[in-house]
């Protein structure tokens, strides 16, 4: 694997736009971002649009699932989930929600806008508002790298989890700590990569309780 500095690749010079455009689920989905007053988390990254293009693919079950997104950001990822199917709460911490719902809103129709919920989550901290175990699957992308919210990243995959969820994070490995995570992760869920785009080096792992296979 390949561990090159955060921000590496080509993904760089759309970072400061103020807004970028994809097609997705058959429509075009616009999102605003704001680097400036928010950084790395107010902005899409390459680990999403792969995600998206592999939830699009239907390499995912996602007619009426109930599906939580961590660390949301813009909320693109979130946003395809529910225009390919899925009931979808969208996460992130407090100063990245204004953003994120107007993102929401603005790229579902009418007729979706009540399977889609943005809801505040630092992990860790507010699992109290959320059901354990109320969640067919987990989506993430680009949500590790800082080794100080591993322990709390892990921990809130384990109250969110029950047997039959399924967990899919897409990253970069940028950094020997990247892979600690993975071992971490792999302590309390069985764990495989299952898609690898080389274009973009970027992974996806699927991760789920007691080695089971299940498929949703």
């Amino acid at each position: 694997m390949a561990l090159v500095p955060y921000g590496g690749g080509g993904v760089l010079p759309g970072l400061h736009s103020p807004a970028a455009t994809y097609r997705f689920a058959g429509r075009p989905v616009r999102i605003e971002q704001s680097w400036a007053q928010l950084g790395v988390a107010a902005v899409v990254w390459d680990a999403a649009l792969v995600l998206c293009a592999y939830l699009e693919a239907g390499n995912v079950d996602l007619c009426d699932r109930a599906v939580i997104e961590l660390g949301a950001g813009t909320g693109l990822l979130g946003i395809v989930a529910a225009l390919l199917g899925a009931r979808v709460t969208v996460t992130d911490r407090a100063a990245a929600l204004a953003l994120l719902e107007s993102n929401v809103r603005a790229n579902l129709p009418p007729e979706l806008q009540p399977r889609a919920a943005v809801k505040e989550l630092t992990w860790g901290r507010d699992l109290g508002s959320f059901p354990p175990g109320a969640f067919d699957l987990v989506l993430g992308s680009d949500i590790v790298y800082l080794e100080e919210t591993f322990a709390d990243l892990l921990r809130t995959l384990e109250h969110l989890c029950a047997e039959h969820t399924v967990i899919l994070l897409s990253c970069r490995i940028r950094y020997e700590r990247d892979l600690d995570f993975l071992r971490m992760l792999r302590g309390r869920f069985s764990v495989h990569e299952v898609h690898y785009d080389p274009t973009k080096d970027v992974r996806i792992y699927k991760a789920q309780r007691g080695g089971r296979k299940d498929e949703i």
